[in-house]
């Protein structure tokens, strides 16, 4: 038996030793990211603002402090009037949906009642009872038919009620947790703003300078890739906003804008998208309503709404956030095949790491350490 070279033993170990310094970190990072992620959020929200604050800082000649509270101020203020324009806006068209609805049911009440006093009815009615009175067995089957199907109604109606009630009741407890973290996140934002050169500082005093240039490259990436993803879905959005509004300005719909926007914002949910405005409306119209072609229209328009998303998405992500097309929609149908609709984002996410890692030269430097023991130098 022949003698191991001692290189390849040496190889295979640091390759060993390099596989559980990754599963440890993925460990730490499963286990410790839902402990401090308000301050991860508050790391984010301080470095979007970090120009605003330079900007006080060194163009106003403003303390640092004081930089850091009014660009705060001004991001709360205008997430805070957004949201309030928003709220205040569906308020408006949900009291006139409120109308409509309540309309179209003394409609069909009324269409119901006419239909229930019809010689028509009555004479369907004298009919089954004659039936029933000529074969009484029937009459029981049916009877206990419609008691099952009663039970059956409410059953899912106390269900649906039921869910309804917990949902709110969940909502309603998770406030005070939603302020203690939106207020912890606000106080680590103000601090970690505040001192930002401090931690820099110290960050490098404690690290070597290539793993601080290394950090610099995947954060500088990382930031861009960032700031592109918001765009391109800012940008998707737009465009689905766009295309509902023109649709439903062709189709005469009332309140198009609105309805364009908001469809647009439902666009963000991972899981139903432009669906959860469009399914139940076309359900709607078709049954609710009867109205065929208003229904067949939005169909069409929900149709193009898909197919311009699905062409777009890749395209928009790739120049926005710097990726190739191919893999960008390679990685979105794996992400779609391991997590479902939450991959389309989880995989384009993943890419960016990556790609991140790779710039930075990460991926190198472990083939190198693993094969030499040694990183070559920058």
């Amino acid at each position: 038996m022949g003698i191991l070279n001692p290189r390849l033993v040496h190889q295979i170990f640091r390759g060993i030793w390099v596989a559980s310094i990754i599963v440890l970190i993925s460990f730490a990072f499963y286990y410790v990211i839902p402990l401090i992620y308000p301050f991860i959020f508050g790391w984010i929200l301080a470095l979007m603002l970090n120009p605003l604050v330079n900007f006080f800082q060194f163009k106003l000649k403003f303390p640092r402090w004081l930089a850091v509270t009014l660009s705060m101020m001004i991001f709360l203020g205008a997430m805070l009037t957004a949201i309030s324009l928003l709220v205040a806006n569906i308020v408006v068209e949900l009291g006139s949906l409120a109308e409509t609805l309540q309309f179209q049911i003394n409609r069909r009440m009324e269409q119901f009642n006419v239909f229930i006093n019809s010689s028509a009815f009555q004479n369907w009615i004298e009919r089954i009872n004659e039936f029933f009175e000529n074969n009484p067995k029937y009459q029981e089957t049916v009877n206990n038919n419609l008691s099952s199907t009663a039970g059956s109604i409410a059953d899912v109606s106390k269900f649906i009620i039921s869910y309804v009630f917990d949902t709110l009741k969940r909502f309603l407890t998770s406030l005070p947790n939603i302020a203690t973290i939106t207020i912890i996140v606000m106080l680590a934002t103000f601090f970690i703003s505040k001192d930002w050169y401090q931690l820099i500082r110290r960050y490098k005093g404690i690290f070597s300078e290539m793993i601080v240039k290394t950090t610099r490259l995947i954060r500088n990436d990382l930031q861009k890739a960032l700031f592109g993803y918001m765009r391109a879905q800012l940008i998707l959005i737009s465009l689905t906003a766009l295309v509902v509004i023109i649709g439903l300005l062709v189709l005469r719909v009332d309140y198009a804008i609105t309805i364009g926007l908001l469809t647009g914002l439902a666009d963000l949910m991972p899981y139903l998208g432009t669906g959860a405005v469009m399914v139940p409306w076309i359900l709607y119209v078709f049954f609710a309503q009867g109205n065929l072609y208003l229904g067949i229209g939005l169909s069409v328009l929900y149709g193009v709404i898909v197919i311009a998303r699905q062409i777009m998405e890749p395209k928009v992500l790739a120049s926005s956030v710097g990726l190739d097309p191919l893999a960008t929609l390679i990685v979105m149908f794996v992400g779609l095949k391991l997590f479902g609709l939450l991959g389309l984002i989880i995989g384009p996410v993943s890419l960016i790491m990556i790609s991140a890692f790779y710039r930075a030269r990460i991926f190198h430097n472990i083939a190198a350490y693993i094969q030499k023991g040694s990183v070559p130098p920058e």
